[in-house]
């Protein structure tokens, strides 16, 4: 079974989508949790594990997203600048333009070493890997 924001709806709210309800310009973050994340090319990416909000802005500044591993075991996370990814509305997923051998070479931990997201070195250099403008 697929599993993204249109299966996690609890509250209705892409079922019924008007112009005048959610979409896809303003969506729950408990629906995009689990949504899978592709390249341009189809290559499944992970999915996103969590949102990290910028509490200062109210702003969301990352979307955590899992990679490898089998089960959940041995997965590596990476925190994915939200202005590197765009939503794909026809596939009700994510796309991220990064080559799926390119992950290997992405910042990335593991879920016991998450790292100060809020520091600006590692956030500079996240910002870089995925092309994407980092304003402290």
């Amino acid at each position: 079974m697929t599993s993204n924001y249109v299966t996690r709806d609890n509250y209705g709210m892409y079922a019924t989508h008007t112009n005048d309800g959610p979409g896809p310009a303003l969506m729950g973050a408990d629906t995009l949790l689990g949504n899978d994340v592709c390249n341009q090319q189809g290559d499944s990416l992970g999915d996103i594990k969590e949102i990290m909000i910028d509490i200062a802005t109210g702003k969301v500044a990352y979307a955590v997203l899992s990679f490898g591993g089998l089960l959940g075991l041995g997965d590596k996370l990476f925190a994915v600048p939200w202005a590197a990814l765009s939503l794909d509305t026809v596939n009700k997923r994510f796309t991220l333009n990064v080559a799926k051998e390119a992950l290997t070479e992405a910042p990335g931990f593991d879920k016991g070493h998450w790292p100060s997201m809020s520091d600006k070195t590692w956030a500079g250099g996240v910002h870089k890997f995925y092309g994407t403008s980092y304003i402290s």
